[in-house]
């Protein structure tokens, strides 16, 4: 979600990447709130960070899932900042498939505002302190 949302509202600004340590395939509920805003990325697919390791430099990751967190390195060769949003795995939800979709939309729509305040925040220049590598933006 966050991929789809960093390409849809920062526009040729930043070129998007999403990778996991241990991906998996993209959840139906994922494509299903994504596509009722219009975006369609039923032609994403789950990417190994190790794809990127070496061949792409990043300017920012940002890590949108607390368990992923955990054991997401919190140093990259070249990155000038880890921006971490603590969120709910939504593909952990647990329910009904009405209550999952909710929680589905839910951080859906919070991704998506997360996104558009960050990308205000990266239009004005940086200051030193929120260069720094334990620099968390939330709402």
């Amino acid at each position: 979600m966050a991929e789809a949302w960093l390409r849809y509202h920062g526009g040729d600004r930043f070129e998007a990447f999403s990778a996991g340590l241990d991906p998996t395939s993209i959840h139906p509920l994922t494509v299903k709130v994504m596509e009722e805003k219009g975006i369609d990325i039923g032609c994403q697919r789950p990417k190994d960070a190790m794809e990127f390791l070496g061949r792409e430099r990043f300017e920012y990751v940002i890590v949108v899932c607390d368990e992923v967190n955990r054991s997401c390195p919190t140093v990259f060769p070249g990155v000038n900042l880890r921006i971490f949003w603590p969120l709910e795995d939504p593909a952990a939800l647990r329910g009904e498939e009405r209550e999952r979709l909710d929680g589905f939309r839910n951080i859906r729509d919070r991704i998506e505002d997360l996104i558009r305040a960050w990308l205000e925040q990266v239009a004005k220049p940086l200051c030193k302190q929120n260069r720094s590598r334990q620099f968390d933006f939330q709402e």
